[in-house]
């Protein structure tokens, strides 16, 4: 954790008092620093102890009155390698799920670029109520990081579900993420993703249904993991948050294909993501085709390049290559077949017969298939989840070779 730049944002609750121990923790272990409170939070400790124990001024309003000093939430989601909320109330909790941005805090936890770790804290009926546990997993589904809130004596005098998290825990945990994540430290990972878009005229297109979700929570999860990123991207309506994403925006199969070549060249992995168009039609007219000019319409399709097999056939000794295949009828044996005859050290399949799963939802169900035969299957998990599933899989080839 040693030089990791830290916001800890506390909100109006209780637990606020324990939010000391923790910025302590974190400074011990060699972290910097910041603290963001809540106007309410301000009730519950002092901004003098926080600054104290940070060695930094605490911010609190988005500037200071006397001065006009703008305290900046979009700088302090860049300057963050992590944003910790602690306590995170229930109010707090639900304004994040919904967007709202009525205080600093709240518009820095928007703003941030960085893993966001948020560990709740309230009554054991606050906890337990459906749409706070709605409110969490939501937050979870989107890629935030839960720590979970412990049983034990609560400020009501009740004891149950509802503390939050002890300060070594959190620090811990906070930690450990950063230790496991640092696995791809020094590598470079091309990502393509999202559809393309082949021109019939300057108004139409073939494309498809791809969002691009996975191969950006893949983009993510390799950056966090301290890699190096290519994002060769489709027309989709995602942006990268990391700062070591790198993403090239291209349109058509024959754009995708020319710039992963170009990035594959210095690639350690290749994550092949992209639902790339088949074909594309022979002719594009540069002028919108009239339906009353021309009636009935036939469209000459040729096929495109083929990312994967060029790929393949490039693929160098220690490099790693990773492809999709999305199915509908024969999953298995297309899948294996495709990961042989690509050069693929494994392939990730998903099937349309999956409930919630592929295109357009934030969540998938996979099969990996290496090259040995081996099978692996997964349950329905969020893509953020199943990216780590992947990468996970990949590290554990590359450490046997």
């Amino acid at each position: 954790m040693k030089g990791k730049n830290i916001i800890v944002g506390v909100t109006g609750g209780i637990a606020a008092y324990k939010t000391a121990s923790l910025v302590r923790e974190l400074k011990k272990r060699g972290a910097n620093v910041k603290v963001v409170m809540t106007p309410l939070a301000k009730q519950f400790i002092t901004p003098l102890t926080m600054a104290t124990l940070s060695q930094n001024p605490i911010m609190v309003d988005f500037f200071n009155p006397e001065n006009g000093e703008w305290n900046s939430h979009v700088s302090l989601g860049i300057w963050a390698d992590a944003y910790v909320i602690a306590p995170a109330t229930a109010n707090s909790i639900g304004k994040m799920a919904n967007g709202i941005a009525d205080n600093l805090l709240l518009t820095t936890y928007l703003s941030a670029k960085c893993p966001v770790f948020i560990a709740p804290a309230m009554d054991l009926d606050m906890y337990a109520h459906p749409a706070v546990q709605k409110n969490i997993a939501l937050l979870k589904e989107r890629g935030n990081f839960i720590i979970d809130a412990e049983e034990g004596f609560l400020a009501s005098g009740l004891s149950g579900k509802g503390r939050m998290a002890e300060p070594e825990t959190i620090a811990d945990f906070i930690e450990k993420y950063f230790n496991q994540n640092a696995d791809l430290s020094g590598k470079k990972v091309m990502i393509t993703a999202g559809p393309t878009y082949e021109k019939i005229d300057p108004v139409r297109f073939i494309g498809n249904y791809s969002s691009g979700k996975m191969g950006y929570a893949l983009a993510e999860e390799c950056a966090e993991r301290g890699a190096e990123v290519t994002l060769v991207s489709g027309p989709v309506s995602l942006s990268p948050k990391h700062p070591n994403i790198q993403r090239i925006s291209v349109e058509s199969a024959q754009e995708m294909y020319e710039a992963a070549v170009k990035a594959a060249e210095n690639a350690d992995i290749e994550i092949l993501c992209a639902a790339v168009a088949d074909y594309t039609p022979a002719q594009k007219e540069d002028h919108k085709i009239k339906r009353e000019k021309r009636g009935a319409m036939q469209l000459d399709l040729v096929p495109t390049q083929d990312i994967a097999a060029a790929l393949g056939k490039m693929k160098r000794e220690g490099q790693m290559m990773i492809g999709f295949a999305l199915e509908t009828d024969d999953e298995e044996t297309n899948a294996v077949g495709k990961c042989e005859r690509k050069n693929l050290d494994f392939i990730v399949m998903n099937s349309l017969n999956d409930k919630n799963a592929c295109f357009r939802h934030d969540t998938n169900k996979i099969t990996i298939f290496d090259r040995n035969g081996d099978k692996t299957v997964y349950d329905l998990k969020p893509k953020k989840e199943v990216a780590k599933d992947i990468i996970d899989h990949a590290l554990s080839l590359m450490n046997k070779k």
